[in-house]
């Protein structure tokens, strides 16, 4: 569909201004007064429901979650990969355009509100934090005993050669991957938004394609599947975090009802955790995104950077270094490929090789997806004034080093720990949320080791409080039709409790698997969402840089004074 503008006077030129209104309808008044019932309610209601679901019938949610994944991952993995792989080449491709790179996403000459260390502290903060806690040794220690190359017999498992294919995989699943499709979602609503004064929703990202048709019903359903997939994705990261938190108050001696025999976080263990880290969450909501979301981001970057300058001089150090030069050489010489590969079954390794792409690449092309229109609109929101190759550049490639610096130095010591015999097996043997804190108790002295368990558990807090308080306020925000000023503090109360409730129900009855499998289901509609953005964004790039080249307005301010002209 083209764009519903109204026709103007250009002359010869062969292309209408973009459109710069879409208006949608809000409440004015009462309870939702300032926010869209289409979108809030049924929201609110499916959420809701989701939630009851799990609390009052916990067996039947689980084998009826089971199975649905069952049929969902195995019938859409392939989407899942090809997705992945449209989306990067979508983001690099606009970055390294000199005709898109060059426009703004804002008003020409505008400055970006947020300096650079405080926007790669909230990007970082938001996007991965938690997750580079939990895999940052979990992830590389997998791949070490088991990955593609293992499986086909080439390598053996926990040898010195599994490190280099461990890092390739760890790479493919942490590099630009996840930040393509963060910054591809954050791109498509801020470029129409500040250029065009469209609303800061997930809807508005679709009216290069689809016009004024995204005032309606068709525009409330995306926002919906986003609100809920961001509810499901955030949650994912936020059990992950809690079974990481409740470890870490265990190795630092708080009790031994904290966890069971299995050494999986107590039901009670669990409540107590997140009435602490989603109230405090919900509070720093409250105090909005340049107060509480910004202070907090600015110590978690802080403290981040004190454990990984603890790994750098007392783990290992050079191995660590020569693993980042070589995974990143092996990351660009096989990202093609592997971005790519769609593994298919039918013999004995087809079958285990299906089931590891699963059980790892989809599970990761899933959960980006459902994590994106929270981290998308986060991310959008505070990069305003910013060119479109500052943008994807600064998103992809500084991230994407981050996360690779936190592999190499944690998960390349809990490796060589291993390798040297002096873990003797303790971190390989732990559970995934407890290997950081086993690393540290084989690296260092009790005492000191007691001190640094006691950090990481500040850290992951704080990273914890970020994504949720950000994910609540970013809900409010798609719910208030693009809002970002009120803060509408019931509304807040609500979202926090819901992620409360969400998270814990879904750890009681099933641990952080059923979350992973809920959060599946529910990437799958938003996955269509972001293949859909990706062609809007390049719609709505392409047709502003003809538009500049004919003298035709692509901001809203040029083509108010354009229409005040004629």
């Amino acid at each position: 569909m083209t764009e519903q503008v109204p026709t103007a006077n250009t002359g010869d030129a062969p292309i209408n201004p973009p459109l710069v209104d879409l208006p949608i309808r809000t409440h004015n008044r009462g309870f939702y007064d300032g926010f869209s019932r289409s979108v809030t309610i049924p929201s609110k209601v499916i959420v809701s429901l989701i939630i009851m679901w799990a609390i009052f019938f916990p067996v039947s949610a689980n084998e009826t979650l089971s199975a649905a994944n069952s049929t969902i991952i195995a019938t859409f993995s392939g989407w899942y990969v090809y997705v992945t792989a449209a989306v990067m080449l979508t983001a690099l491709v606009l970055a390294a355009l000199p005709q898109s790179g060059s426009l703004r996403i804002g008003s020409p000459g505008e400055e970006p509100e947020f300096g650079k260390f405080s926007w790669f502290a909230m990007l970082f903060g938001a996007g991965i934090g938690i997750g580079m806690l939990t895999y940052s040794t979990g992830e590389p220690l997998a791949h070490f005993q088991n990955n593609p190359d293992i499986i086909r017999g080439t390598v053996e498992p926990l040898s010195a050669e599994a490190v280099r294919p461990a890092y390739i995989y760890t790479f493919l699943h942490w590099g630009l991957a996840p930040w393509a499709i963060y910054g591809l979602v954050g791109l498509a609503i801020g470029y129409v938004s500040y250029r065009r004064n469209l609303p800061l929703t997930i809807r508005s990202a679709l009216a290069p394609l689809f016009g004024k048709t995204m005032s309606g019903k068709p525009g409330h359903l995306v926002d919906i599947v986003a609100v809920v997939a961001t509810i499901l994705g955030v949650a994912t990261t936020m059990g992950l975090g809690v079974e990481q938190f409740v470890a870490g108050l265990n190795r630092l001696g708080l009790g031994d009802w904290l966890v069971d025999a299995e050494g999986s976080s107590t039901p009670a263990a669990i409540i107590v955790s997140l009435v602490l880290l989603v109230g405090a969450s919900t509070i720093s909501a409250l105090s909005g995104v340049g107060k509480g979301i910004k202070w907090l981001s600015n110590i978690n970057m802080g403290l981040s950077f004190a454990l990984l300058a603890l790994f750098a001089v007392v783990g290992a150090g050079l191995l660590s270094l020569e693993l980042l030069g070589v995974g990143l050489y092996d990351y660009i010489r096989t990202l093609p490929q592997n971005a790519l590969t769609l593994f298919s079954g039918g013999t004995e390794t087809g079958d285990e090789l299906v089931q590891w792409q699963l059980d790892w690449s989809v599970f990761y092309w899933a959960w980006w997806i459902a994590f994106a229109p929270f981290v998308g609109m986060f991310i959008a929101r505070i990069s305003r004034g910013r060119t479109v190759r500052e943008y994807v550049l600064g998103v992809l490639l500084v991230p994407s080093l981050m996360c690779f610096v936190w592999m190499t130095l944690v998960g390349g010591t809990a490796i060589d720990l291993e390798l040297s015999g002096v873990a003797d097996g303790t971190i390989v043997n732990a559970g995934i949320s407890d290997q950081l804190y086993a690393t540290l108790a084989v690296l260092l002295d009790p005492g000191f080791a007691w001190v640094v368990s006691g950090l990481v558990v500040l850290l992951l807090m704080t990273y914890l409080i970020t994504s949720a308080d950000s994910a609540i306020l970013i809900v409010n925000t798609i719910n208030g039709a693009g809002d970002t000023e009120g803060q509408r503090r019931r509304h807040i109360l609500f979202w926090g409790a819901a992620l409360a409730f969400m998270v814990g129900s879904m750890l009681i009855i099933g641990g952080i698997d059923a979350i992973r499998i809920t959060m599946i289901i529910g990437a799958l509609p938003f996955s269509l969402v972001v293949a859909l953005m990706a062609i809007s964004i390049v719609k709505a790039v392409v047709f502003d840089v003809i538009r500049k080249r004919h003298g035709v307005p692509t901001t809203a301010e040029a083509c108010e004074s354009w229409e005040a002209s004629k």
